[in-house]
């Protein structure tokens, strides 16, 4: 079992390009055109994008290739997406998804 990256280790390698705006759990945050919402989260520091459905533990992007699936988010109301494999778009709404994604007729 792996646990989420420490953001910080992450860093961009050029220096500027064309931003973007978009949430992350109500909060204002950027992102350069291109980034995924993975490549965006961990560039503002954020390692933790949401809980295992089983266990709790924190999540966070693993392989960044859509492999693990360790990176799902909730963006603009739809659960269970990649971030990894998610462009930023400007004025996405994205938060942590907390444990599994709710099965349309299942009782909460």
């Amino acid at each position: 079992m792996h646990s989420a990256p420490h953001a910080s280790a992450f860093r961009r390698l050029e220096a500027e390009g064309p931003t973007l705006h978009f949430t992350f759990e109500g909060e204002a945050t950027t992102a350069r055109a291109g980034d995924s919402v993975a490549a965006a989260l961990l560039a503002a520091g954020v390692g933790r994008f949401g809980d295992r459905p089983v266990g709790g533990a924190p999540r966070g992007p693993w392989c960044m290739m859509g492999v693990c699936f360790d990176c799902l988010v909730e963006i603009d109301g739809v659960a269970s997406r990649q971030a990894c494999n998610t462009p930023v778009a400007e004025g996405m709404n994205v938060r942590r998804q907390r444990g599994a994604r709710a099965i349309a007729g299942e009782e909460a």
